[in-house]
């Protein structure tokens, strides 16, 4: 009887985690069907005009901001695990800060500051007396401009990922290296480096997806890339055919990417052993200990310090009262909103991961690897792929409606915040998803065979066993998603119900506006936000 109790639990936890990932599918079926329905004039014709430019600006965006991250994160994680200069242990800390930032919001902090009728270049034309065709001075409204934002807010996911993978190595290795013969720097280069590839490559692909996905920065700076082809297709021209062949193209490219990394990576493994020896330090001394602490404090200044001054200072001479009707409204929507989302996405998680770890099969780990896509897929491609189809169902539903009945239903689905909650599911799923995975990894399977013995469900089992020892990772999982859902735009800005703007929503609108001042508001909040799972990142480094 217990085994056929525990046989319908798992049948059930089965069936819910089947539709979660059908849920993760769907938009990118929709998507497809969607793009292949329109035919290939309006594909030829996407082509023959802005499919080539869009391609080339994300391509070469994604190189830099690549690039960028690379250099930056890796350089800063080899320097404060592997090396000694004055403050390392604070700069270790702070270089996770500008992680709290989303990329448009530390656009409009810079365009205040370095834009034409910004601080600094009205003050370098009332000191020099210069006219504005006098001088020149970097474009912050450009392709490079945008580089930068996206480079200074995400180089955290590679610094992270190298510095755990520094930290995790052991020193055999490299002092087998320097027993042969080698410098330091060249046993770095030969040994330690490329046993941190994987966790540098992760890091970097991460940088990529984000970067590939953000709609506010370039449409902010005017820089056309895929994601505002869909936004731009989607409400300006009314093209629901051309956003999904846009949305497609968009999702490609995604997948590539993330399949480049893996077949990259092939089946590279490599195992320091039983015995574990920290990577020795080396002490800098003279020029090199400041130059290294200048290095490291570069980003921080620049992805943190400088845009939270810059923001406060815009925000106090705004005139916006964030404790005003208007403002708590839009705090209400986007608490609401990221907190239904936030434990929703865990709790599918869950669902998913633990129903692998009782039923270890190809079909369990083929649920679960659909439910990490979401990483893969921009907000704003999910937001066509979930609309297409639900509007499409609302559509005909009330058609049915009318003439049965004499009713009109309206949206059910497309009108509600419903739809937006499944497309930050679907779009975080894979955040929640790792957390989980990381706290469970460290139970014993042996408590899963205690509870068997002892009468335990397979729900009892995950009520008393694992939900106490998964709550560290769960909250974790559970303030991620909070925070990215608060930060997201693209996917807000297509699928919100008619009048009701989040912050992040008010923030890109006065943005738009060149209310930048204004802007300044709605986008303290998210960042001051933002800040909560870098304070939980900051608490787990300094253990």
């Amino acid at each position: 009887m217990r085994a056929t109790g525990r046989a319908k639990e798992a049948g059930w936890l089965g069936a819910v985690s089947a539709v979660i990932a059908l849920l993760c599918l769907m938009p990118m079926l929709a998507v497809l069907v969607t793009a292949l329905s329109g035919g290939t004039e309006t594909l030829v014709h996407l082509w023959d005009t802005v499919m080539p430019r869009y391609l080339m600006t994300t391509v070469v965006l994604v190189a830099i901001v690549a690039l960028g991250t690379l250099v930056i994160g890796t350089t800063a994680a080899g320097l404060v695990v592997l090396t000694e200069f004055p403050g390392r242990r604070v700069i270790e800390v702070l270089l996770v800060l500008p992680l709290a930032f989303p990329a448009y919001v530390l656009a409009y902090a810079y365009t205040h500051l370095l834009d034409h009728p910004g601080i600094v270049q009205s003050t370098l034309r009332a000191v020099t007396g210069w006219g504005p065709r006098d001088y020149w001075f970097p474009e912050i409204r450009s392709l490079g401009g945008a580089a930068a934002m996206l480079t200074l807010v995400l180089y955290p996911y590679v610094y992270l990922l190298t510095r755990a993978s520094l930290m995790g190595q052991s020193a055999s290795t490299y002092n087998a290296a320097r027993a042969l013969g080698r410098t330091p720097i060249r046993a770095f280069v030969a040994v330690v480096l490329p046993l941190s590839r994987p966790a540098i490559a992760a890091g970097v692909l991460l940088a990529t997806m984000e970067t590939i996905a953000d709609f506010g920065t370039v449409s902010y700076f005017g820089v056309q890339t895929f994601a505002t082809g869909i936004y731009t297709s989607w409400f300006s021209l009314a093209d629901r055919v051309a956003a999904a062949q846009l949305s497609l193209g968009l999702l490609v490219f995604a997948l590539l990417l993330a399949l480049l990394e893996r077949v990259s990576r092939r089946q590279a493994r490599f195992h320091n052993g039983r015995r574990h020896e920290a990577l020795p330090k080396t002490r800098l001394k003279g020029a090199t200990r400041w130059l290294a602490l200048a290095w490291c404090l570069v980003p921080v200044i620049l992805g943190f310090v400088i845009p939270v001054l810059a923001l406060v200072i815009m925000g106090i001479g705004s005139g916006q009262d964030l404790l005003s009707d208007r403002y708590m409204r839009f705090l209400s929507n986007s608490l609401t909103l990221a907190a239904t989302a936030s434990v929703l996405t865990v709790i599918a998680a869950l669902v998913v991961g633990y129903f692998h770890r009782v039923r270890n099969s190809r079909y369990s780990a083929m649920l679960l690897h659909t439910g990490r896509l979401g990483y893969a897929v921009p907000g704003g491609v999910i937001a066509v792929g979930l609309l297409v189809p639900f509007a499409m169902f609302d559509n005909a539903f009330d058609a049915w409606m009318r003439d049965t009945f004499d009713i009109s239903t309206g949206l059910l689905f497309t009108g509600s915040i419903w739809v937006l909650v499944m497309a930050y599911m679907i779009r975080f799923l894979a955040a929640a998803i790792g957390a989980y995975e990381g706290g469970q990894a460290g139970i014993n399977p042996n408590l899963d065979m205690a509870a068997r013995v002892l009468g335990r469900s397979s729900i009892g089992t995950l009520r008393s066993v694992y939900l106490p020892l998964l709550r560290p990772s769960l909250f974790t999982a559970l303030l991620i998603v909070f925070v990215d859902v608060m930060k997201e735009l693209p996917a807000t800005l297509i699928m919100r119900p008619f009048n009701f703007d989040t912050l992040a929503v008010q923030a890109h609108r006065l943005a738009a506006d060149e209310r930048l001042e204004g802007a300044a508001v709605p986008s303290l909040v998210i960042v001051a936000v933002g800040l909560l799972p870098v304070l939980l990142l900051i608490r787990r480094l300094r253990a």
